[in-house]
């Protein structure tokens, strides 16, 4: 019952907030505006410069109609609901690998090169309806790669776990003899399967989990041009917030996204249930993203409170974070400032198994890799500290080349001096259509601890 009053409390928040908005709009001048017919765009077409157009990137297998092709569409196949479906078989992926070393200023250090393969495969049935299956055989539940430092040497553990395979759709494009002149409600999206569930930026739920989910989108009134509504059960494959699977969990929640004249406004409920070496949980979060002079703002608010006290997989807490960032006038360069403040101990609904914790959103510093056993320069459990990140980002040759320098922090709030400062710097450059080429370093230094460094060097395929 605390977290749905939690959840009501939230949206009555937002709502405040939407209210005010709407007064300050109304308050405002409605006179004609003074247009500036230097400006306009010109009522004159203008002729294709295909010249300037990329070629089109080919898959790894094209069956059927082409990834971005081109030309006269098929006939297709009707089907008795009225549906027609062009089908198209797609696979395509990215392959990453990297030798990376870490030194976390106490007893654990490692040299490692590791990989990592993302493959899927895409039945395109129609504009709205597909089947999408994954797999991901180099780490998760295996890891292939060498370890330089321990005695292991060569891991070869290939995995053949299914990462994804869901269907998703829409039942007034499934059924459109139901409704011939698309004028009822008819427009309801809906997912099952396993599929990746990624919710508040990662923080709240960020995991791959058997589930169905129903989306009604396109609800609108005369302040809100449209509004998006979605209920989601998961039945299986739930991580919790230790980053480990927890079988007895069962998933519930409803999730709402609003645009409004000046912000957009989300409120999430989420009701994990498990077995009681786990523990019940509740799970509220809202956030409002917005446009502020010069400024791109988030706020975000979020909590967890577990039924029957803390365990492992949950526990009691609240997260407050905010982000901030401008682009300097005449350039394309990035300025950005992070930061949150953690109230007990926070716990995300579902966190996969290389997903760090629910603060990787702050900064590369924060920021789990995704393979290998290479950490984040930055502890990113949000438990009793608050702290954030200042960083710049620029761009160069076109976007084709870019660097991060981050400066960030975080201290304990429970006086256990655990905290840290880090520096870090990030460079990507593009190579050709397929290959990104990264390296990664820092240097941090921690209360009570040596201080820590590591770096990375990453090549990234696109196929």
């Amino acid at each position: 019952m605390r977290c749905w009053n939690t959840g009501w409390l939230l949206i009555l928040v937002m709502l405040v907030h939407t209210a005010s908005g709407w007064s300050a709009e109304a308050s405002t001048d409605s006179t004609e505006t003074d247009w500036n017919y230097d400006s306009r765009l010109s009522d004159k077409p203008d002729s294709l410069h295909r010249a300037n157009f990329p070629n089109r990137p080919r898959l790894l297998l094209e069956l059927g109609a082409p990834f971005l092709g081109r030309g006269p569409l098929r006939q297709g196949i009707t089907l008795p609901t009225g549906a027609v479906w062009q089908p198209a078989m797609w696979e395509f992926g990215t392959y990453r690998t990297a030798l990376q070393s870490f030194y976390d200023g106490g007893s654990a250090s490692l040299s490692e090169w590791a990989h990592r393969l993302d493959i899927f495969g895409n039945l395109r049935l129609s504009g709205t309806e597909r089947v999408v299956i994954g797999f991901r055989p180099f780490d998760e539940t295996g890891n292939v790669g060498y370890n330089f430092r321990s005695g292991d040497g060569w891991k070869s553990g290939f995995n053949g776990t299914l990462e994804h395979l869901f269907f998703e759709g829409e039942i007034g494009e499934l059924f459109p003899s139901l409704d011939h002149g698309d004028s009822r409600a008819f427009d309801i999206g809906f997912s099952v399967g396993r599929q990746n569930l990624f919710f508040q930026d990662g923080m709240l739920i960020n995991d791959n989990v058997d589930g169905i989910g129903l989306t009604r989108n396109t609800l609108s009134s005369r302040r809100i041009p449209n509004m998006r509504i979605t209920a989601l059960y998961a039945w299986n494959n739930v991580h919790r917030d230790d980053n480990t699977r927890d079988a007895s969990a069962h998933l519930v929640g409803l999730f709402t996204e609003a645009d409004t004249p000046f912000s957009t406004i989300s409120v999430v409920v989420v009701y994990v249930l498990a077995g009681k070496n786990t523990g019940d949980a509740c799970f509220a979060c809202g956030s409002a993203v917005q446009r502020i002079g010069r400024f791109n703002t988030t706020f975000r608010v979020s909590t967890s409170l577990p039924v029957d006290g803390n365990t492992s997989a949950s526990s009691r807490g609240t997260l407050l974070f905010n982000e901030l960032s401008w682009t300097p006038h005449h350039g394309h360069n990035l300025f950005y400032i992070n930061s949150f403040w953690a109230l007990d101990r926070f716990s995300s609904a579902a966190r996969g198994p290389s997903t760090g914790g629910p603060l990787g959103r702050t900064g590369i510093l924060f920021a789990a890799t995704g393979m290998g056993q290479y950490g984040a320069p930055l502890d990113n459990r949000a438990n009793d500290a608050f702290g954030g990140s200042f960083g710049y980002q620029m761009f160069f040759s076109h976007t084709r080349k870019q660097l991060i320098i981050e400066i960030g922090g975080r201290k304990d709030t429970n006086k256990i001096d655990d905290g840290a400062a880090a520096v870090g710097l990030r460079y990507q450059q593009a190579v050709g259509r397929r290959f990104i080429v990264q390296v990664d370093t820092f240097g941090a230094k921690r209360q009570n601890r040596k201080d820590s460094f590591g770096g990375r060097l990453e090549l990234l395929v696109k196929f």
